[in-house]
């Protein structure tokens, strides 16, 4: 904790140089409340501040309910008053005209850093969010049975303007057989790992009347491949594997649950999810209205509404959970082998520690390969559904295509049109959706969206802070973690910071200048990297000496048909969340089309169970 404390005092200082205030009573106040109140001081109380603060920059006043941890005087916090001087008026508490942009990202750098700190969570913070998760399934099939009829029946229609030439896309492809699936990198319910996973012996029956397991496990039905699946247990629905619901870190007390599928239902989600990835890309609509991998156009968006207030953005809370299952059924009904496929692959149960066995209302939580994009189709329906509610009529294709550069979907990040978000967060609470009020802006010059924020056309994100810092040269997770922070305060020009944590790496390790492109974990300059220690013996370039990362994946043996069956699958998938739509010529070798990180594929496969970190030679650019 010393270090901890010692560093803070440093990111205060650096921040009042940054805007000329003196930041000595307001280090004397933070080290004591630290003292008293430990780390959930930084971790939750000071994010609370940096949420008010947020909050009232949107507002354009500091409200008498903000920053209740904090004492006041003249409308203003006490703590860090130097800095709120700069941005709101003292007395009255409104934001200034023309308010300090480097006072606006001082405030949340240093009550925002902290927030995401890793730390085990205890058993009653596991208890309580396996209880959330619970409350939430209730309040889903609450809202099921509570959703207006003309709401849905709108919604229904828009859906079918939005997605209905994609969906009928994918609709005819899982009828033609044309789908391929695969194994994501994650943990399975049935705890196979690795190329295990191409093993597998377990395939619902309800599966299997959607996707064939002789069709999808091998590629080819002669009798060998055939009797290879003897083994191959069909589960009927009252034995189907349910999902397995786990806790992993989030933030200070808030551990976040995610559900682990069966290795079964995964793996004909990921084919689904391709069929689906291919459609978003070719569909003029989609393009622009969902980003199933690139958050950039969110980004973008957020970025002028900062400026021109036309655009807002809206965050949700419980997203993944609250989407409920008869939203998705709604808007697939007039495309049945989609509905099928979808249907077959959803888990419909879940095994929640200190619940049992529940029956889920929900589509997926976050662990399914299908929440991702079904959960955005759902909430750009409905943001649509808003939309026309507030322009009094009914939307045609046209008025949707004119919405291109209002309206976008990245997961439960929301771009919206400002004129529209009443009508939007209502729409979303009629279907049981929660708007994340803290996390949702729309009438001010502040914006965030996809990890990225601004106010005024000006980024003021901040640098946070991960990991404990290391203590011995064994850390490796928080050295590397560390190191990255140090370079992130650098370029964020904290050089007081930056030299503390200098001081504090050169005493585990050695610490170069580097590029961003060298393999080593070494410091970033403006001065440039290190000319060099030594000369490579084979390749003549300057070397140096430094940390250097070399996880590998764990040894996971396959062969025979299982292992013919992923090869073909990487050639048609040769690198995670890419597409390769036609094979090279056939006397090429396969592993000239598979990655180059994957030419062992077939001998180790998996996440590395720890990070291996070690001291050796290498460029520094």
């Amino acid at each position: 904790m010393k270090r901890l404390t010692g560093f803070l005092q440093e990111v205060l200082i650096d921040l009042g140089t940054w805007c000329d205030i003196s930041t000595t009573q307001d280090c004397k106040t933070v080290l004591g409340r630290f003292d008293h109140e430990g780390l959930p001081f930084l971790a939750v109380t000071l994010a609370s501040f940096g949420k008010d603060f947020q909050k009232s920059l949107d507002r354009g006043f500091v409200a008498p309910d903000a920053f209740p941890e904090f004492r006041k005087r003249g409308g203003l916090p006490v703590f860090l008053r130097g800095f709120l001087e700069l941005v709101f008026e003292p007395g009255s508490g409104r934001l200034l005209p023309e308010p300090k942009i480097e006072a606006i990202w001082a405030v949340r750098q240093f009550t925002l850093m902290w927030a995401k700190i890793e730390l085990p969570f205890t058993d009653e913070e596991k208890s309580a969010a396996f209880d959330g998760f619970k409350e939430c399934e209730q309040d889903v099939r609450k809202a099921d049975q509570q959703t207006d009829p003309g709401i849905r029946a709108r919604y229904n229609r828009l859906g079918r303007l939005l997605w209905g030439d994609l969906f009928s896309r994918v609709d005819r492809e899982v009828y033609d057989g044309e789908i391929y699936p695969g194994h994501g990198p994650g943990a399975t319910a049935d705890h196979l790992a690795g190329n295990g996973k191409w093993e597998q012996r377990e395939w619902p029956a309800r599966l299997d009347e959607v996707f064939p397991h002789w069709e999808h496990l091998v590629n080819a039905d002669g009798p060998d491949q055939m009797s290879s699946l003897a083994d191959v247990v069909i589960l009927d629905p009252g034995s189907e594997r349910p999902v397995r619901v786990v806790c992993v870190p989030k933030s200070l007390g808030k551990p976040r649950v995610i559900a682990i599928e069966p290795a079964a239902m995964q793996y004909m989600q990921q084919a689904l999810l391709g069929s689906l990835r291919e459609a978003i890309e070719a569909s003029d609509t989609a393009r622009w209205l969902i980003g199933i991998e690139d958050q950039v156009p969110n980004q973008h968006l957020a970025l002028d509404g900062s400026r021109n207030g036309a655009t807002a953005t809206l965050d949700l809370s419980e997203a993944s959970d609250r989407v409920s299952n008869q939203h998705v059924r709604d808007l697939l009904q007039l495309h049945p082998h989609l509905a099928a496929g979808v249907e077959a692959c959803r888990s419909r149960k879940a095994d929640l520690p200190g619940h049992g066995i529940i029956r889920l209302a929900k589509f997926a939580s976050m662990g399914s390969a299908l929440c991702f994009p079904m959960e955005m189709f759902v909430f750009a329906t409905i943001i649509f559904v808003g939309i026309e509610e507030s322009l009094g009529r009914p939307l045609t294709k046209k008025d949707i295509s004119s919405f291109e550069g209002q309206v976008r979907v990245f997961g439960d990040d929301l771009i919206v049109p400002a004129h529209s978000v009443s009508s939007v967060i209502a729409a979303l609470e009629a279907f049981g959706l929660k708007v994340n009020a803290s996390k949702s802006f729309w009438t001010g010059k502040f914006r965030e969206s996809c990890g990225m924020d601004y106010y005024d056309g000006h980024n003021v994100n901040v640098v946070r802070l991960r990991q404990h810092f290391p203590s011995s040269r064994r850390d490796g997770t928080e050295i590397i973690s560390t190191i990255s922070l140090r370079n992130q305060l650098y370029t964020a020009g904290m050089w007081r910071s930056v030299r503390y944590l200098d001081d504090l790496l050169e005493g585990l390790i050695p610490f170069p200048r580097v590029s961003e492109t060298s393999p080593i974990h070494g410091r970033h300059s403006f001065l440039g990297p290190d000319l060099g220690q030594r000369l490579c013996p084979n390749l003549h370039v300057p070397l140096v000496k430094g940390l250097l990362e070399g996880s590998k994946a764990p040894v996971s043996r396959l062969d025979g048909y299982p292992a013919l069956m992923k090869c073909l699958m990487l050639l048609r998938y040769p690198e995670e969340g890419s597409y390769k739509s036609s094979l090279r010529s056939e006397d090429q070798e396969i592993t000239e089309r598979l990655p180059a990180s994957d030419v062992e594929h077939l001998d180790r496969c998996g996440r590395p169970k720890r990070v291996i970190t070690k001291l050796g030679w290498a460029s520094a650019v």
